[in-house]
């Protein structure tokens, strides 16, 4: 099991240990009064990575050989310079930058693959490098395609790339969620893509966009390590899986209290058991009558137990971004923190909960290492 936590937050990079007395404490922070949008482990050569966002300033990718003892600044993903005149904008008219605006997933290639990493941005590239970050190239297949253009913002204000899967079977093979752009696959290492999202559906869009490919708001996909044919999206529309390697997908309804949220994760053993945080969604975006609960599926999503021991039952208003829940490698313990601050952890597959922490800057991201 992961004895150490890491917790990206608006005013740092958090580290949380657990002693040989069982209790979880916080023990560090990195980039004290810096917005860490999130991190990374790279489990082939065990160096951490940690993705700031300076606003005004840029975002900024670091890299720790010594688990967060000292940083390095690395190299950063740059966009092209657009075609002179090339002006684009949203659905609302707002123009949609050429430049890096925030990292929003880092993923390391196979264990074939060293120093292969993967990152997607807002607003919504995607880039790769084969030096461990030092220096990056953009995917121009998929930032050229024509369908490109009609993403738009979901999460954020433009088109941003969360997820990115590396087939364990073959390292060619990835796929890409979008907010909002749907989902896409390449099987030559981004020479082409392709989209995958029949069987989803977007009730915002007009009637004849609500199957497109580009309408669609995956929150986050998720693909279980030991049954790579099985997938999970958290939709803005609800809860997906996959049984056929994310060729097509089937949605799941009437999970109580909500089929709303942003996080999955799935077990990397069974492909059956899931983990989601429901939420109410569009102007609200709050816990359903102010409850933290997670919801847990051992059956494929047939049913759903409603998990809440150890967790703020009343008057709680906390938000669990996209990649603010984890689960580490054995399948049993779980993290999750919030917009308020707020961590928890759960060493029984998420029957039970403690808290790590009450009081932290907003959580955009946990990551057991």
């Amino acid at each position: 099991m992961s004895d150490q936590l890491l917790v990206s937050t608006r005013k740092g990079l958090f580290s949380a240990h657990r002693t040989a007395r069982g209790v979880w404490d916080l023990d560090s922070v990195s980039f004290l009064g810096d917005n860490v949008s999130l991190a990374m482990q790279d489990p082939r050569d065990g160096a951490w990575y940690a993705a700031l966002d300076h606003g005004h300033f840029g975002a900024k990718l670091h890299r720790s050989k010594d688990r967060g003892a000292t940083w390095e600044e690395i190299g950063v993903p740059a966009y092209p310079t657009p075609p002179e005149g090339h002006v684009e904008k949203d659905f609302l008219g707002r123009e949609i930058p050429w430049r890096l605006m925030r990292f929003w997933c880092l993923t390391p290639g196979l264990p074939s693959q060293p120093g292969l990493l993967w990152a997607g941005t807002l607003p919504g590239g995607l880039f790769w490098s084969e030096d461990s970050g030092a220096t990056w190239t953009m995917v121009e297949a998929l930032w050229n395609m024509p369908e490109r253009r009609k993403w738009a913002g979901g999460g954020a204000d433009v088109p941003g790339i969360h997820s990115v899967c590396v087939d364990p079977r073959d390292g060619n093979r990835v796929v890409v969620a979008v907010s909002s752009g749907g989902v896409w696959h390449t099987q030559d290492c981004g020479k082409t893509w392709t989209a995958h999202t029949k069987g989803m559906r977007a009730d915002y869009a007009p009637p004849e966009l609500v199957e497109a490919p580009e309408s669609q708001d995956p929150h986050r996909m998720v693909q279980c390590p030991a049954a790579p044919n099985i997938w999970w999206i958290q939709h803005h529309n609800g809860i997906f899986r996959s049984t056929d390697d994310a060729m097509t997908w089937t949605e799941i309804k009437d999970v109580k209290p909500s089929v709303f949220g942003f996080p999955v994760v799935v077990h990397p053993k069974d492909p059956d058991t899931a983990w989601f945080v429901p939420a109410i969604k569009d102007e609200r975006r709050i816990p359903v009558e102010g409850r933290v609960v997670v919801n847990r599926t051992r059956d494929g999503g047939r049913t759903f137990e409603t998990l809440g021991r150890g967790l703020p039952q009343s008057w709680a208003y906390d938000l669990v971004y996209r990649h603010a829940l984890d689960l580490d490698a054995t399948g049993e313990r779980l993290a999750f923190g919030s917009t308020t601050g707020s961590v928890w952890i759960s060493e029984n597959a998420g029957d039970d909960w403690i808290t790590l922490a009450e009081h932290l800057p907003p959580v955009h991201a946990v990551l057991f290492v």
